[in-house]
């Protein structure tokens, strides 16, 4: 599979889960800390956190282009809640779980899982995931 690149963003980081990561460009920086379940202080973001942010965002523009695109109505105020959760598997090192909770007020409960099916299908994160990751779609009524 090939992928015609139309953007290319990096990032830096350092000092792992307990430093600083931030874009190459500057136009992102943040403090890295483990969470007090990992160990740490909690005093700063971590890796889990990014990218929930990251998912969350991308999917809720993967709906926003379906509707663009006439497949729906997306009203303005759909939420898209990304929870990641992290941890050791059985299989042996580290994975993670996602559950994405889609809020989508005033549209019919059957058009708007249709559209999140769609939209799974379609959104970076899910492609890059996709078999390798349990991801939980749900929907939450308004």
């Amino acid at each position: 599979m090939s992928v015609n690149v139309v953007y290319t963003t990096s990032a830096i980081a350092v000092g792992g889960r307990d430093g600083n990561t931030g874009t190459t460009d500057g136009g992102f920086d943040v403090k890295l800390a483990r969470p007090k379940e990992l160990g740490g202080k909690g005093d700063g973001n971590n890796p889990e956190q990014l990218f929930a942010s990251g998912y969350a965002a991308c999917f809720l523009s993967s709906l926003q282009s379906l509707a663009s695109g006439g497949e729906a109505k997306l009203p303005a105020n759909a939420e898209v809640r990304a929870t990641v959760g992290f941890g050791p598997r059985s299989e042996g090192g580290l994975g993670l779980e996602i559950a994405l909770d889609i809020t989508l007020p005033g549209v019919p409960r059957s058009e708007a899982e249709a559209l999140i099916e769609k939209a799974h299908q379609i959104c970076a994160y899910s492609n890059a995931t996709r078999n390798n990751v349990a991801i939980r779609l749900g929907l939450i009524e308004a």
